[in-house]
């Protein structure tokens, strides 16, 4: 079903029903019986219809943490890449996700260990120096990880390739 047609469906047809007669809704309705009052809880969403159904506000571009949604289908996609270099491609963007995720967890471990040292009676300078020595240690893991994942990607692909990937990195369409 068209992300539209649904949204008009529930919007027009089947919600309307849901408020008639007995139910959690009964005397919610300050209109007369059967018309909608905007704003009440079964009324349409603000925005346009398409943003409530997760597809065409994000485009292909949107979140995550390589800077697109999907990078493998998004770069399989814009740089034409064949079997083989798609599923190399996914354990580069595979072993990357999971450094990324680990300096996620580094971050908050940091991060609870500065308030830590700031809740107590006394400033705790040398539990804050590790906390800020483990915070660089773990970004500099990450800058070894995305070196080393370009250094593959490069390896993966043919020098159109590697022009079209340099476009998309410039343009910022594709961040890393």
């Amino acid at each position: 079903m068209h992300p539209g047609f649904a949204y008009w469906w529930h919007a027009r047809g089947r919600r309307r029903g849901a408020c008639e007669g007995e139910g959690s809704c009964a005397g919610v309705h300050a209109g007369p019986p059967g018309e909608e009052v905007r704003g009440h809880h079964h009324g349409p969403p603000f925005g346009p219809p398409w943003a409530h159904f997760g597809g065409f506000d994000d485009g292909e571009l949107g979140g995550g943490p390589f800077g697109v949604r999907r990078p493998l289908r998004f770069l399989a996609h814009k740089l034409d890449l064949n079997d083989e270099q798609v599923a190399e491609l996914a354990r580069v963007l595979d072993d990357l996700k999971t450094e990324r995720a680990q300096g996620a967890v580094d971050q908050r471990r940091t991060t609870a260990a500065f308030a830590d040292a700031v809740s107590g009676e006394s400033f705790d300078e040398s539990k804050v120096n590790e906390a800020a020595e483990a915070r660089v240690k773990s970004a500099e893991r990450l800058r070894g990880a995305v070196v080393k994942a370009l250094g593959r990607i490069h390896a993966i692909l043919d020098p159109e390739q590697r022009a079209k990937l340099a476009y998309l990195l410039r343009t910022g369409a594709l961040a890393i």
